[in-house]
């Protein structure tokens, strides 16, 4: 490889490294070259590609775009996988293939410029795909939103069927036109007939009613003097005849 094949491997990795979401290194050794096919078909099919460079040219590749924490990495000897779409099923087909191969361990590698262990490769390449994902966020997040939707469908529904009542009550005179069904008007008690108590005398009253009995007594003294009176005649002629 002359000085400009080799420039130009330096930059299509770097391209790669630039535009990929995510970088799986893994040691490529054992692995055949029908093995390696079947392996790049099965990363094509989810937007990722597998490559086989030298590492003193991917070192520089990952100097040119600032991925020096890439370069650790590159010893031995060692394949990258450029992830351009879920970073969760390219990682899945590589497991899958490891575990039928006992080939290709993961060494490590980057997501989103963030280092990642073999181990977290292996974890993410457990979890479901990006669309399932998706599909559980936004069932979680609709939840409560279909809840709410619900509650108020049944609420406007209960509104629609008491003004139906209420319009049904009006047309068939129940509930008189301008009245609300919703309340009645306590209605006011009506005062209970008392009954008359007898006035008491004020005291001029009372004084006066004092001085006036008195008054018709003497005229039944003049009365039995009028009687004494007619009585002394007739006693007397009795005198006289006797």
């Amino acid at each position: 490889m002359n000085r400009e094949q080799k420039a130009a491997t330096i930059e299509a990795i770097a391209a790669e490294i630039d535009r990929s979401e995510a970088v799986f290194a893994v040691d490529y050794r054992g692995i055949s070259v029908p093995q390696a096919a079947e392996l790049r078909t099965k990363l094509r099919d989810v937007d990722a590609t597998f490559t086989v460079v030298k590492n003193s040219l991917t070192e520089r590749a990952a100097d040119q775009v600032g991925a020096e924490s890439l370069k650790p990495l590159l010893s031995g000897p060692t394949a990258l996988t450029f992830v351009r779409g879920d970073a969760a099923l390219a990682a899945k087909a590589i497991a899958d293939h490891a575990r039928a191969t006992q080939l290709l361990p993961f060494k490590g590698g980057l997501l989103n410029g963030d280092v990642l262990e073999a181990d977290q490769i292996r974890a993410i390449s457990r979890l479901p795909s990006r669309e399932a994902l998706y599909g559980q966020l936004v069932g979680i997040v609709a939840s409560p939103v279909t809840g709410l939707v619900r509650t108020l469908a049944s609420l406007v529904g209960g509104l629609a069927v008491a003004l139906s009542q209420v319009r049904e009550q009006k047309e068939s005179g129940e509930i008189p036109a301008g009245e609300s069904p919703a309340a009645e008007e306590p209605q006011a008690e009506e005062p209970q007939a008392e009954e008359p108590q007898a006035e008491e005398p004020s005291a001029e009253e009372a004084s006066t009613t004092d001085q006036a009995e008195p008054a018709s007594e003497p005229a039944q003294d003049d009365n039995q003097t009028d009687a004494s009176a007619e009585e002394q005649p007739e006693s007397a002629e009795a005198t006289k005849e006797d």
